[in-house]
C-alpha cells in the first residue's frame, strides 16, 4: 500500500519534512556534570570542580551546536 503524498486520510494533510538536530553527547555531559557537581558537595572539592567544569563545557558546547545549526538552516 503506497501512501498518498497529498493526503493520507480523509481531511488529513501530510506534514512537511522537518529538520532534526544532529545527535551529540552534550546532554549526557550536562547530566554527568550535574551529578558530579552535587556529589562533590558530599565528598570533596575536586569532584565538585570537575562537575562544574564538565557542566560549563557541556552547556557551552550544546549552545554552540544549536547556534551553528540555526545559522546553517
Amino acid at each position: 500500500m503506497e501512501p498518498n503524498t497529498e493526503q493520507s486520510h480523509d481531511g488529513w494533510d501530510v506534514l512537511p519534512d522537518e529538520h532534526l538536530p544532529r545527535p551529540n553527547y552534550f546532554p549526557a555531559g550536562l547530566a554527568m556534570g550535574t551529578t558530579f557537581f552535587f556529589w562533590g558537595f558530599i565528598t570533596s572539592g575536586v569532584i565538585l570542580a570537575v562537575g562544574a567544569g564538565l557542566f560549563i563545557a557541556s552547556l557551552a558546547g550544546w549552545i554552540t551546536e544549536i547556534r551553528r545549526e540555526r545559522n546553517h538552516s
